[in-house]
């Protein structure tokens, strides 16, 4: 079975060719307090039968100065693709996916729309500030995954936009902080849109924090998992295991995520946990190779 862990981070030990320049200002605990290079991050995925790792840039390290991961990705093609951040609000957006994208080998970007702290502020006024639209319109164009750091009551804004932009494909990270409550849909509906779950581009990216936050507020995530399961289907769920932002090693997070899991068939686990990222990410060689071993 191929395996891809779709959420990591790596930090750089050589802080004069990888200098800090966080967003907001402040950078993250985590960064500081259990800092892992390329190096480590490998170590941590071979130790966890991990085949492939998405790497998703820093930027509360190294704030849009993609250039650690993007120095890694030209070393580790084989076993690692990564995901980029660029201001979505700079007049020179375009152009900066288009240098990480096609000059650096991402394979998508992310945008923090809101993570629950005030460390990173919200871009403009969201998701659907007007100045963002040439960069929508772009990652709609080439079908470049947005990864979006997003809560529930930004799903109508998003729904909006897909309809906008119908090339539009969307992860939504740590599950997208959904809702909890037992006889609501994770995501509100926005009126005259398709629902999230309907659209068949919107993926759903199970991390410890979204696993956390619902043993947390809930009691358990399994039901939370389950319904998104059902809603979004195996096809668009991916897991990711936060390392190392969330604390523990990879395995140990990747089997945190793995607990949640409903019972289902070999074709649906597969899919979630390697295959969904596999058709995502271009990583189709890759999966067949494993597969044939």
């Amino acid at each position: 079975m191929f395996n891809v862990d779709t959420h990591t981070h790596i930090i750089s030990p050589d802080t004069d060719t990888y200098p800090a320049a966080p967003l907001g200002g402040h950078r993250s605990n985590w960064s500081e307090e259990r800092p892992t290079d390329i190096d480590g991050l490998l170590r941590q995925a071979d130790a966890a039968a991990v085949d492939h790792l998405v790497v998703v840039q820093a930027s509360t390290v190294y704030g849009f100065d993609n250039s650690y991961v993007a120095d890694q990705l030209a070393r580790h093609a084989d076993r690692i693709s990564g995901i980029c951040s660029v201001d979505f609000l700079s007049p020179d957006a375009v152009g900066d996916l288009r240098h990480w994208i096609d000059e650096r080998g991402f394979s998508g970007v992310r945008i923090r729309a809101a993570d629950g702290t005030t460390a990173v502020p919200t871009p403009g006024r969201g998701l659907d500030d007007e100045r963002m639209a040439p960069v929508w319109q772009f990652l709609s164009d080439r079908r470049v995954p947005v990864c979006i750091q997003m809560h529930a009551q930004h799903a109508p804004i998003l729904a909006s936009l897909l309809k906008q932009y119908p090339g539009l494909t969307v992860v939504l990270d740590h599950a997208g902080r959904p809702r909890l409550d037992d006889d609501t849909s994770p995501y509100p509906d926005a009126p005259g849109a398709t629902p999230l779950g309907e659209t068949g581009r919107v993926f759903i990216k199970l991390t410890p924090p979204a696993v956390l936050r619902a043993q947390r507020e809930a009691g358990s995530a399994a039901p939370l998992v389950r319904t998104l399961v059902e809603e979004f289907d195996a096809a668009h769920v991916m897991w990711g295991s936060n390392y190392p932002a969330s604390a523990g090693t990879l395995a140990e997070l990747a089997e945190l995520v793995k607990e949640q899991l409903p019972s289902l068939d070999a074709t649906a686990l597969a899919m979630i946990a390697g295959g969904t990222a596999a058709r995502l990410y271009g990583l189709v060689s890759a999966a067949a190779s494993t597969s044939r071993r």
